[in-house]
């Protein structure tokens, strides 16, 4: 029994490594396929080319409490196949904006594959806590499943430049229709695997659990969700805004389209690498002591790219057979905040729904309806490029002011605000 039960979880944390890869797929899909819509119609700016992956988070605003509700009726794998299948909805909607030639149908199809990557990661996040035991381990098996999400976010941008090809001027939605039917096959393949993967549903909340409290009653799960709606803006914004600097241009480089999604890419590919290193340390290393050390270090390196500027080039270490050339510093410096972004996601989850015990559920769903951030921060930050745009591009390092702030307030939830106050809540 012990034998079967070890092999069921063992099942259980594989199907949710695929599914963190399936989360960062979808919803680095939206940015690139948005860019593509900006370019094709007339009187676009930088807000338009956002819009679709505004739509994708705000979904997160609207789903993130009744996917928590619906994970503690349905529980974590019926959860999760609902979610699959809205996503291949979601897909195949925005296939047919191009078959429509409509970007309002392309907004709805971002829109539903919101809902599914919500819902997507109201499962896999406290599922992966919870067989981790919490704490450290808890954190170290979410960072592992964090390093899957990362290649798959590496890659998404690329494959969307490969296909497209050096640039975006007279490319249409339908240009990209091989990635969407690479995302719905995808999702079918997925959708089996959990259908037959015996998944484990520990700690499952019944109808005769009593809640006195609710998760807004630990001070450290409020400020915690305030943390990661900046979070997920910060960690969409740095390579979104990278792609449209590197591609403009004012920026005096001339960087194709598909190269700027490259060198994009390597931001992800970063974000790879630290939550791989962060999947060894975390059992030892607390989330409050990651968090507080990479924050300061982004914080650092964006300040410097905004200073820098275009004033100073470097040769890209990696060159991978493209023309890249010289770079601007600052590109560089926004490409290493990769390696900071990379375990906050998981350790800022950590640290909110740490001692929250049969509220978890509940706040898991709060939490995603949080992640809404991604969607409204990018926005934010491309208009201040718009309304600072200067010769030389220099409008889009001037927008690095909005994760710089973002980032300090993440900071000080790690110095200060992490700590459970609220002990006394019974949470059996």
């Amino acid at each position: 029994m012990s034998k079967l039960r070890n092999s069921t979880t063992v099942i259980t944390i594989i199907a949710m490594m695929l599914l963190y890869a399936m989360i960062s797929f979808v919803t680095n899909l939206a940015a690139p396929v948005g860019e593509i819509w900006e370019k094709s119609l007339d009187n676009s700016n930088n807000i338009m080319g956002m819009l679709g992956n505004m739509m994708n988070f705000l979904a997160y605003l609207i789903m993130g409490i009744p996917a928590g509700k619906l994970l503690q009726r349905v529980g974590y794998k019926n959860t999760a196949l609902i979610a699959i299948g809205v996503g291949f909805l979601g897909i195949f909607v925005q296939f047919l904006s191009g078959v429509a030639d409509s970007f309002y149908v392309y907004l709805l199809g971002a829109f539903i594959a919101g809902f599914s990557v919500c819902m997507l990661n109201t499962v896999v996040n406290p599922l992966l806590n919870l067989l981790g035991g919490g704490g450290n381990h808890g954190n170290q098996l979410n960072m592992i499943g964090g390093t899957l999400n990362s290649l798959s976010g590496a890659l998404t941008p690329m494959l969307v430049g490969a296909i497209i090809g050096e640039s975006l001027v007279g490319k249409e939605i339908d240009d990209v229709n091989m990635v969407l039917y690479i995302a719905m096959a995808v999702f079918v393949l997925v959708f089996v695997i959990i259908v037959l993967a015996p998944i484990a549903e520990p700690n499952r909340v019944t109808a005769d659990t009593k809640f006195e409290h609710s998760p807004w009653s630990f001070r450290h799960f409020v400020l915690g969700a305030c943390a990661i709606f900046l979070y997920v803006g910060v960690e969409v914004g740095i390579p979104a805004t990278l792609i449209s600097y590197l591609s403009d241009i004012e920026t005096g480089k001339g960087f194709s389209y598909q190269t700027a999604t490259y060198i994009a890419g390597l931001y992800w590919l970063l974000m790879l690498v630290g939550r791989f290193i962060g999947s060894f340390i975390s059992n030892k290393v607390s989330s409050r002591t990651q968090v507080t050390w990479v924050s300061t270090i982004a914080i650092v390196l964006m300040l410097c790219a905004i200073f820098f500027g275009n004033n100073v080039s470097v040769k890209m270490p990696v060159n991978w057979a493209l023309e890249m050339g010289e770079l601007p510093l600052a590109s560089l410096l926004l490409i290493l905040c990769g390696l900071c972004t990379s375990v906050m996601w998981t350790s800022i989850f950590n640290m909110s729904v740490e001692g929250l015990g049969k509220y978890t559920a509940a706040a898991s769903g709060i939490f995603m309806m949080m992640v809404v951030g991604g969607g409204i921060l990018p926005v934010i930050q491309s208009g201040c490029a718009d309304l600072f745009a200067v010769e030389g591009g220099q409008g889009f390092l001037y927008s690095y002011v909005v994760p710089v702030i973002a980032v300090a307030y993440i900071l000080w939830y790690a110095l200060r605000g992490s700590k459970n106050v609220n002990k006394y809540i019974p949470v059996d």
